[in-house]
């Protein structure tokens, strides 16, 4: 196992706590931290992006007699309600 020394600042408040919970646990600060970070880099990996349900249908396209250009099929759906 590889080891990098490196500087990290956190709140005086954290840093306290992290300290007390590793002495609580027979651990060293190091090891919390090496476990912290494992968990949220885990977490992130498990992660699901979203993802858009497919929502096509079976059909042969559009009826016949129904437009195909976007501006004159707006025209109909908008017919008659006053726009």
């Amino acid at each position: 196992m590889g080891l990098v020394k490196t500087t990290v600042e956190i709140s005086d408040a954290l840093l306290d706590e992290a300290k007390r919970v590793a002495s609580r646990e027979s651990s060293t600060l190091r090891e919390l931290i090496e476990e912290g970070l494992r968990r949220s880099l885990d977490e992130r990996r498990r992660r699901k992006g979203f993802r858009l349900r497919r929502a096509a249908f079976r059909g042969k396209g559009l009826q016949p007699g129904v437009p195909g250009e976007w501006h004159r099929l707006r025209e109909l759906i908008y017919e008659g309600r006053g726009g």
